[in-house]
């Protein structure tokens, strides 16, 4: 018998898996504990975006036609 094939995660889904989970089974500190670590990565995320836009302005004035 093969094994089964590795099932392949959809970028995204954990993050919409996370926004549907319910929130009464948390107790308050749990719930403070989740707002540190979504506010980090909120932060990772800001970042990366910064970058992002960095990368994406450096190419756009290399690449723009001089006047």
């Amino acid at each position: 018998m093969e094994e089964p094939a590795d099932v392949r995660i959809a970028r995204g889904q954990r993050l919409a898996e996370v926004v549907r989970e319910d929130l009464e089974l948390y107790g308050a500190a749990e719930l403070e504990e989740r707002i540190e670590i979504l506010q980090s990565e909120i932060a990772r995320v800001k970042a990366q975006l910064d970058r992002k836009r960095a990368g994406r302005a450096a190419a756009d004035a290399l690449f723009q036609p001089r006047a």
